[in-house]
């Protein structure tokens, strides 16, 4: 017992340690997301209605008790609607015959929005959760502490790899090609005309699947240092049978010499780089003279203080240290932006730097990414 806790208020010290708790109930509710979305259940329950846990269980194949287990909490976590046995449904006045020990339980349509329909909302969000960090990993990240030097993505393993594609990949299905291209100048047209084009940490390669299916008369190439990832699109792009897609399982300071690329890309991954101010010269020799390069990177303001009424911060800085920071430190000279270190002031002085003279920001009603068109 330390000495000064015997004057501390007792209501601050509940008030405080609610807070703490309130973050392991997050933990806890965060794997239960994890296993609706891995095991299909928040799918099977898109537009069913009120479901006992037997009507699911036999929907789903899964076991009954497990699954009213599940769906308890889920309802705890207000993420289910509960119906008792004797209660009615608020649309329709009616009381569900139900099983009188449990009652029903609903995903509502925002529910299943955000839950379920990882195809056609851009809402969607439960792909972000991935069960929580690997015990090897957080071993790994309490060394960095002590070193300095954080884990690359490739160390990160496959499961990295995945937790991205699944944060990024609906956007990229119902944004990219859409609402995002048309709104550049002129790209739209050289890519429907025939346009070289480079992703850089493409990861997966989403965007450019994506852009290769739209725009068969482009060529698009992929660069990123993590082989899990570039692995996965490889299998993608065969699944789909594209052949305007290929992947380099190298870095941005891999890119050509001279001027080779009309249209070049990097979608949340500056801030995740070493060097990156090596990798924005780079592309500055392979961007051709009428070229244009997007970047789309985290929403974030240069000073602590203003950010702090960001709703989210807390959560963008857990990604930092666990993987965007850790990543840019993964070299003993990196230089160690962090998710939030990209922000329009370093973005603009450093895309300067390297020469380029164009430097427009778009408004996408993104809320938590910028994006910047950038010209030589």
């Amino acid at each position: 017992m330390s000495p000064s806790s015997a004057v501390l208020d007792p209501d601050e010290l509940k008030a405080y340690s609610f807070r703490v708790w309130n973050y392991k109930k997050g933990e806890m509710v965060s794997l239960m997301i994890h296993l609706g979305d891995r095991l299909g259940i928040y799918r099977a329950m898109d537009g069913a209605g009120p479901l006992t846990s037997a009507e699911l269980a036999s929907r789903t194949s899964l076991q009954e008790r497990w699954l009213r287990e599940w769906m308890r909490g889920q309802a705890a976590a207000e993420l289910l609607d509960y119906y008792p046995a004797s209660g009615a449904h608020p649309a329709s006045g009616a009381h569900p015959a139900g099983d009188e020990k449990d009652g029903r339980f609903e995903l509502s349509a925002y529910g299943a929005a955000v839950l379920a329909d990882e195809d056609d909302s851009l809402a969607f969000a439960s792909g972000a959760f991935t069960g929580g960090t690997p015990p090897e990993i957080a071993d790994k990240l309490a060394d960095a502490f002590r070193t300095g030097v954080g884990l690359s993505y490739e160390e990160m393993g496959p499961n990295a790899a995945h937790r991205t594609e699944r944060m990024l990949g609906t956007w990229i299905r119902l944004a990219l090609v859409p609402q995002i291209i048309p709104a550049l100048d002129g790209i739209h047209e050289k890519l429907s005309a025939g346009a070289v084009v480079a992703d850089v940490g493409c990861g997966s390669g989403l965007a450019l699947i994506a852009m290769g299916g739209a725009y068969p008369n482009s060529t698009f190439v992929g660069y990123d240092p993590n082989s899990h990832g570039i692995q996965r699109g490889r299998e993608h792009v065969a699944e789909r049978g594209l052949t305007n897609v290929e992947f380099n399982v190298a870095g941005g300071e891999s890119l050509p010499e001279e001027p080779r690329f009309d249209f070049l890309l990097t979608f949340d991954c500056i801030h995740d780089m070493p060097h990156p101010s090596e990798v924005i010269k780079s592309i500055r020799k392979a961007i051709l003279p009428d070229g244009t390069w997007l970047i789309k990177d985290i929403r974030s303001k240069p000073r602590f203080e203003d950010n702090l009424g960001h709703p989210m911060l807390a959560m963008l800085y857990g990604f930092s240290v666990s993987a965007c920071m850790s990543s840019a430190l993964s070299e003993p000279d990196g230089a160690g932006l962090g998710t939030l270190g990209f922000n329009p002031e370093v973005a603009e002085r450093m895309v300067r730097e390297a020469g380029f003279t164009r430097f427009l920001e778009h408004d996408f009603n993104d809320p938590a990414n910028l994006y910047y068109e950038v010209r030589p």
